[in-house]
């Protein structure tokens, strides 16, 4: 996992990615009432919009938080490394979740008198989704790619390392 703040960005970009396109490609499906080929060209416009909303909320706000409350729960140095992931996989869905929600009403919806109720429909139409798609499809794969791009780079730090002694 990202040991840097480089790291950090670079995972927090791949999982914006791989989780904001799902969701934009989930709520078009759902506003047009199905999914076609055109939702997923479609998708790319939001994406870019919802893409920025998102990291920024993730790198300054959803995922420090998110960390906290995770580690409330469960130990990084007592409890297994799947149990840690998970729980921080959850927590940042319960905060991500309901803020992205927010924004898509806002920007696609339209600000109304009955806003606060479209942003709750929302984001309970989108918590299901979110929460499969993060634990069993976003996160593993992100965390795979995550390790194949720094796979080296460990190897290398860790030769450089053995080598200094």
């Amino acid at each position: 996992m990202p040991k840097t703040k480089f790291q950090d960005v670079i995972f927090t970009l791949l999982m914006v990615v791989v989780m904001v396109y799902a969701l934009v490609v989930y709520n078009i499906s759902l506003d047009r009432g199905g999914l076609t080929n055109e939702v997923f060209v479609m998708a790319f416009g939001e994406l870019v919009i919802m893409g920025i909303a998102a990291f920024l909320l993730e790198m300054f706000l959803a995922g420090p938080l998110a960390k906290k409350l995770a580690f409330s729960i469960a130990d990084p140095g007592k409890d297994r490394q799947i149990v840690v992931i998970l729980v921080v996989s959850a927590m940042t869905v319960c905060i991500m979740c309901p803020l992205m929600s927010l924004i898509a009403t806002l920007l696609f919806k339209g600000v109304d008198s009955q806003v606060v109720a479209k942003w709750l429909q929302t984001t309970v139409l989108n918590f299901p989704m979110a929460f499969c798609w993060q634990i069993f499809f976003a996160g593993p794969f992100v965390r795979w790619i995550f390790r194949h791009l720094f796979k080296d780079k460990e190897a290398c730090a860790g030769e450089a390392a053995a080598g200094a002694r």
